[in-house]
C-alpha cells in the first residue's frame, strides 16, 4: 500500500478484500519499502551470503571428475552428491518430492512461512541482491519515490540506466548458473568459448532465461510472492493457533496512539509510527494479523524494535510468536497435528533412505524376444531367445556375466558380444538360454538369472522360460 492511502478513513479493512500492490481498478501499486536495519536483517544477510556462495560455487565442485550436482533434464541424467540417477530411478525422486512436500507442510504447521523469508530463492535474490543494488544506485525509499516523479534529466537517465545494466548483468549471471546446473560447467564453458553459430539454441535459451529473471526482479518483484506463488494460500490451510509466525502483540499494543511526552500514556505500546508498514516488502500492515502476503521476512520486527528502543519501551511488540502465545500467553506445544506430520515424515524418510541404500549400480532387464517361441535343440535341450539391456549408473566401466541360479543350463551370448557396460552408459544384445527338456515341465517356467561383476553378485532377476505343453 502506498503511503498516500495508509491513513485514509475507511481503509482499515481493505487488506481483507485485496492485496496492497493492486488498486481498485486492477492496476499495479508500486512499492517503495524502506531498507530495514537490525539484528534479524543482519542475520538474514549472513544466511543469504552463505546461500549465494553455495549457489554460485556448487556447479564448479566435482567428485571424481564429475559434477557434484547436475539436473540434466534434456538427457534425463541427474547427479546428486556424486551419485548418478537415471529415469529408472524416477520413483526415488517421486518419494523424495513427497517427503519434501510433507516436510514443508510440517515446517509450516510449526514455524509458519519462515522458509519464504529466510531461504526462498525469490526472497534472497530480490531482497538481498537486487534490492541492495537498487538502494545503492537510487537511494532509500524517499529518494526512489522522488526519482520516479522527477523529469527525465541527466541524473535520472544515468541512475535508471545503471540500474537496468546492473539488473541485467546479475540476471545473466543467474541464468548462466542455472544452465550450469542443467548441462554442467564444462559444457557451459564450451558454449562460451566456441562460435555462436555452433550453440545457437543454447544462446537463445540463455537469453530467454536472462530476460525472465530480469523481468521478475525489475518489474514483478513482490508480485511473485503475493500473486504467483501458491505458498501464501497454502499457509491459510496449514497454520493453526500454535504455529510460530511473525505476529503483532495486540494485547500489549492496543489501543494505538501517537506518543505525547506532555501527557501520561494510557494507550498501548504501539505509537502508530507506521515503520512496520514502510519497511514491508509486500506492503502489508502486520498489525492486521497474519496475511497471505506476509513472507515472515522480519523487516517489521527490526523496524518496531528500533522504534521501541528509541522511546525506551520494551522490544518485542512485533515478534515470532503463535496466536496462543499472544492471546492466552501459552508456551509452544507439540500438538497432535505436529505429531501426525512427524510420524508420516519419519516413515517417508525411512522409505527414502531404504530406497537409496538398496539402489544398485547396474540395472539389467531380460525379455524373451517378441514373436519367438521355444526352440527344440539337439541332445534333448530346449532354448529360448532373450533380449537383454544393461544400464551402468556409475562412472566406471563394468564387466558383467550372467549365470543361471535355480536350474541347470547354459547362457550363450549371440555373436560373442562383450558384456562390458561403459561408464555412465548402457548396452544391449541378445542371448540364448538352453535347458534340458526334463527340467522344462510347464508351459511357463520361472528361472532366475544372476548378474555378476567378477565374483560379486549384483542382483538376481526372475524371468519366464517357455516350453511345450509336454516334453514326453
Amino acid at each position: 500500500m502506498s503511503d498516500s492511502t495508509l491513513n485514509k478513513p475507511g481503509t482499515e479493512n481493505m487488506f481483507r478484500d485485496s492485496v496492497p500492490t493492486i488498486d481498485q481498478h486492477g492496476k499495479r501499486v508500486w512499492l517503495f519499502p524502506h531498507q530495514p536495519h537490525g539484528k534479524f536483517y543482519t542475520a538474514r544477510t549472513w544466511v543469504s551470503i552463505g546461500y549465494l556462495i553455495i549457489f554460485f560455487t556448487l556447479p564448479f565442485l566435482k567428485y571424481n571428475g564429475h559434477p557434484l550436482f547436475l539436473a540434466n533434464v534434456l538427457e534425463r541424467r541427474f547427479i546428486l552428491f556424486g551419485q548418478i540417477f537415471w529415469p529408472q530411478d524416477f520413483f526415488i525422486f517421486g518419494i523424495g518430492m513427497i517427503v519434501f512436500i510433507v516436510f514443508i507442510a510440517l515446517f509450516t504447521v510449526v514455524f509458519g512461512r519462515i522458509f519464504c523469508g529466510w531461504a526462498c530463492p525469490q526472497t534472497i535474490f530480490m531482497e538481498m541482491v537486487f534490492r541492495k543494488i537498487e538502494y545503492l544506485i537510487e537511494g532509500d525509499a524517499a529518494e526512489q519515490r522522488l526519482l520516479k516523479k522527477a523529469p527525465w534529466n541527466t541524473d535520472k537517465i544515468l541512475r535508471k540506466s545503471a540500474k537496468i545494466i546492473a539488473f541485467w548483468t546479475v540476471s545473466f549471471l543467474i541464468a548462466n548458473t542455472f544452465l550450469a546446473y542443467v548441462i554442467g560447467i564444462d559444457a557451459l564453458k564450451k558454449i562460451a568459448s566456441e562460435p555462436l553459430s555452433q550453440h545457437l539454441g543454447s544462446f537463445i535459451s540463455l537469453a530467454v532465461f536472462t530476460t525472465v529473471f530480469f523481468f521478475i526482479y525489475l518489474w514483478m518483484r513482490e508480485q511473485i510472492c503475493t500473486v504467483v506463488c501458491p505458498y501464501g494460500r497454502m499457509q491459510g490451510v496449514l497454520l493453526d493457533k500454535n504455529s510460530i509466525v511473525v505476529a503483532y502483540d495486540y494485547n500489549r499494543g492496543e489501543p494505538r496512539s501517537h506518543i505525547n511526552k506532555k501527557e501520561a500514556r494510557t494507550a498501548g505500546d504501539c505509537i502508530d509510527c507506521m515503520q512496520c508498514v514502510k519497511v514491508c516488502p509486500t506492503g502489508i500492515d502486520i498489525r492486521n494479523g497474519t496475511q497471505l502476503e506476509c513472507t515472515n521476512c522480519t523487516a517489521c520486527i527490526d523496524a518496531c524494535n528500533k522504534m521501541m528502543s528509541a522511546i525506551s519501551f520494551p522490544t518485542g511488540l512485533i515478534r515470532y510468536a503463535s496466536d496462543n502465545n499472544i492471546s492466552q500467553k501459552q508456551p509452544m506445544t507439540f500438538t497432535w497435528r505436529m505429531k501426525a506430520y512427524s510420524v508420516v515424515m519419519c516413515v517417508l524418510l525411512g522409505l527414502l533412505v531404504f530406497l537409496l541404500a538398496s539402489r544398485t549400480d547396474v540395472d539389467v532387464s531380460f525379455l524373451r524376444t517378441r514373436g519367438q517361441l521355444y526352440q527344440i535343440q539337439p541332445n534333448h535341450q530346449i532354448s529360448n531367445l532373450y533380449d537383454y539391456k544393461t544400464l551402468n549408473k556409475t562412472f566406471d566401466d563394468k564387466q558383467l556375466s550372467f549365470k543361471l541360479e535355480n536350474i541347470k543350463g547354459k547362457i550363450v551370448i549371440i555373436g560373442n558380444q562383450s558384456l562390458k557396460v561403459p561408464k555412465d552408459g548402457f548396452s544391449s544384445g541378445s542371448m540364448f538360454i538352453f535347458l534340458d527338456s526334463t527340467d522344462v515341465t510347464k508351459r511357463k517356467n520361472l528361472i532366475q538369472i544372476a548378474v555378476y561383476e567378477g565374483d560379486k553378485k549384483l542382483k538376481t532377476i526372475t524371468t519366464s522360460f517357455l516350453g511345450p505343453f509336454s516334453t514326453n
